[in-house]
């Protein structure tokens, strides 16, 4: 059985290797409040909707941001199953996620000072449609686990820097 990400990943990994000066890679995204408490975000040549359900002000006519936290993490989980199956040499046919996350919307709308308004927490449950024994799927998970960038932005503190800058539109003047 051919692995497709195979050849992909051995030759970046002995590029990055041997070029570690090339291993950084910037992302970016920049959003722009709308009317109410939606957003537009521009990534790349993308443009995500983000809004709010009617329950937290919203016109609910997108995914929240904390449901997007939920997607990167189900979908970079897949995504590095894929890779990682397919450097080991594991067969995997699917790969699917199911996530949760609780947060207590008191520490959001500042109701209880010692809450937090983030995820108090999150779950998760892998699905893998496989005829690799159960020790291989185990393995798999392991180096998964270890290596999948969003769950180590979730499970470890990352610098994050929000730097503040005030504009005020200027009243033409009359002529």
């Amino acid at each position: 059985m051919t692995f497709k990400f195979k050849t992909a990943f051995d030759s970046t990994n002995a590029a990055l290797a041997a070029a570690p000066q090339n291993a950084r890679a910037t992302f970016s995204a920049s959003s722009t409040l709308g009317d109410g408490v939606n957003s537009n975000v521009a990534i790349r040549q993308f443009n995500v909707a983000v809004d709010e359900p009617q329950a937290l002000g919203g016109t609910d006519t997108a995914p929240n941001p904390v449901e997007y936290i939920l997607a990167a993490l189900g979908s970079c989980q897949e995504i590095t199953y894929r890779l990682y199956a397919d450097a080991l040499g594991i067969p995997v046919n699917r790969v699917s996620v199911r996530l949760e996350g609780d947060i207590d919307l008191r520490g959001l709308f500042n109701v209880d000072k010692s809450i937090r308004p983030g995820f108090q927490g999150i779950t998760a449950e892998v699905t893998i449609d496989s005829p690799a024994s159960e020790n291989d799927l185990l393995r798999l998970k392991s180096v998964v686990d270890r290596h999948c960038p969003v769950l180590d932005i979730l499970q470890n503190p990352t610098p994050v820097q929000i730097d503040f800058r005030h504009e005020q539109a200027h009243a033409l003047e009359p002529v």
